[in-house]
């Protein structure tokens, strides 16, 4: 059966704006995909381009130079690309940091920042997870000491997405070390130019080849006061956790929408294969698991379809945000596994769709916080 990847949220507007989408993935992103994976990040042209045509930040209000759309059109994006397994460019958290900027940043931050984003002038990039600590943001060791009308900040951070390509870092660190949570602030980072800031491995993931995912080192970093995120110190962990729900939706609408890429080339794969002398797709246990991995994405698709249309309604509380993420991520690694195994051998190779899918599908479970954490955050709420 085809699946219809229709969302159960959209209307006429969103259809028009999901048409400018899927050609731009289309024409502009996946002729582009395999130069992109060998070299590690998809290049600034194609942010700017994004930029040109609306599609980055669509959620943020047009007086900033945003969209002035809402989370249904940045999750049209989102799907676009992971229906086909694109994932150099992490909209996804150009948009978290956009986000930092509009809930928490000050006028003047907003005004500076968001309308060059908006233009893929300025890729986004949030340094939180460091070394020694990636869940525990309350462990961090980067400092930021204030001298006179400067913060002076010394740290390394790793696995930053976008962070290669990234024009402006929030950078997560401690303004007082001697607290915890009340210690900690969010500094803005402009990369270029900047002493003592650099760059270091774009890093050897397993999966998500064309992303750039790169270590980043701050030495005597000297940005002003005006760069304290909020303008108010100490502020930092609640920045945090306020948005949460927004970033690990995004996780959901992304796991569902590549179940659904997934999906799709496996079942036009085994109509093509033949296997003595019959299609694959004709033997019993093709369809038995063909029918569960339907059945697994028609429930996934419609608990997320939900819990986008709650939070555009401003109702998703960060439990539900975070069953979302942990149950669709651990579906989405069974979907894949069970989608490869019906590609047989072929499955194993990577110009196969579903082989970088499979491997992509990993991390899933892992970032916006492991799934084991959400377990935490979701029994807390019971």
């Amino acid at each position: 059966m085809a699946l219809d990847f229709r969302p159960a949220w959209m209307n006429e507007e969103l259809e028009i704006y999901r048409n400018t989408v899927e050609r731009f993935v289309e024409q502009e992103m996946l002729s582009g995909d395999e130069a992109a994976r060998k070299l590690g990040n998809v290049g600034h042209a194609l942010w700017r381009r994004a930029g040109e045509l609306g599609l980055l930040c669509s959620d943020i209000p047009q007086r900033y130079g945003g969209g002035g759309g809402d989370f249904r059109h940045e999750a049209l994006f989102y799907e676009a690309k992971s229906r086909r397994g694109l994932t150099g460019m992490s909209t996804s958290v150009h948009s978290i940091v956009a986000h930092y900027f509009l809930n928490h940043g000050t006028e003047a931050q907003r005004e500076r920042y968001l309308p060059r984003m908006a233009r893929g002038e300025l890729v986004g990039a949030i340094a939180m997870t460091e070394p020694g600590a990636g869940s525990d943001l309350q462990a961090i060791k980067t400092r930021a000491k204030l001298r006179g009308d400067h913060y002076v900040i010394n740290g390394a951070k790793t696995f930053i997405t976008n962070g290669f390509l990234a024009g402006v870092v929030l950078v997560v660190c401690k303004t007082d070390p001697s607290q915890r949570a009340s210690g900690t602030s969010i500094l803005i980072v402009e990369t270029q130019g900047t002493l003592g800031y650099s760059v270091g491995r774009v890093l050897d993931k397993i999966g998500l080849k064309a992303q750039d995912t790169s270590e980043l080192f701050f030495d005597n970093v000297t940005v002003p006061v005006e760069n304290l995120l909020g303008g108010v110190p100490g502020k930092g962990f609640f920045q945090l956790m306020s948005d949460l729900p927004y970033e690990r939706l995004m996780i959901g609408v992304i796991g569902v929408a590549a179940m659904e890429g997934a999906y799709e080339a496996t079942l036009r794969y085994v109509r093509e294969r033949e296997a003595f002398g019959r299609p694959i797709a004709e033997f019993q246990n093709t369809k038995f698991k063909l029918a569960e991995i339907a059945t697994t994405i028609k429930v996934a698709r419609a608990f997320v379809d939900r819990c986008v249309s709650d939070l555009v309604a401003g109702t998703l509380d960060t439990a539900t945000a975070s069953m979302a993420k942990m149950w669709v991520s651990e579906q989405q690694g069974r979907v894949m596994d069970e989608c490869l195994q019906l590609h047989g051998g072929c499955g194993f190779m990577n110009e196969f769709l579903v082989a970088r899918m499979y491997v992509d599908a990993r991390v899933q479970r892992i970032y916006g916080g492991t799934n084991e954490i959400m377990k935490e955050v979701i029994s807390r709420a019971l």
